[in-house]
């Protein structure tokens, strides 16, 4: 049979893409180390029971300069709304939905996650610049959304 020399070079073209793909997948996750979430790492923080409740917004200090942010987001709002850590502090945020889709970026950090219903979000970052930090929603989630703010300040020197 007989293939038009277009229609061979777009399939050797697509064939070639695909191995790309596939070879980019294969590289992120076996050499980089990149992962997609399981349901293992939908997990709640050890503190999550009596005076840290799962279902509030709360911040502990775990030692000198590491911390714990339970963070839950609402319509158009965070809880806590604001966080004060001391420069150099590791901040480890889990991240909650109480209702619908949200996001949460922390601006001049690499923090970005997707607050999901029924699922909680883990990212972890070291703030070794004293300054104010404003996170926001970066998930349209109604027509508050404009209002969901807050900031991560880091004291020091």
């Amino acid at each position: 049979m007989h293939t038009h020399p277009l229609e061979r070079f777009w399939i050797y073209l697509s064939a070639g893409l695909l191995v790309v793909f596939a070879f980019a997948v294969a590289f992120s996750s076996l050499v980089l180390g990149i992962e997609i979430p399981g349901i293992e790492d939908q997990a709640v923080p050890a503190a999550a029971a009596g005076e840290y409740p799962p279902n509030q917004g709360w911040i502990r200090e775990l030692a000198p300069g590491r911390y714990e942010v339970n963070m839950m987001t609402r319509v158009w709002t965070f809880d806590p709304g604001e966080i004060r850590v001391p420069r150099g502090s590791t901040v480890t945020f889990y991240l909650h939905s109480a209702d619908l889709l949200h996001g949460f970026r922390i601006q001049g950090t690499t923090v970005s996650l997707m607050a999901i219903p029924g699922q909680v979000g883990k990212v972890t970052y070291t703030f070794t610049t004293p300054g104010e930090y404003p996170f926001v929603c970066h998930e349209y989630c109604g027509v508050g959304h404009h209002l969901m703010s807050g900031r991560v300040i880091v004291e020091g020197n």
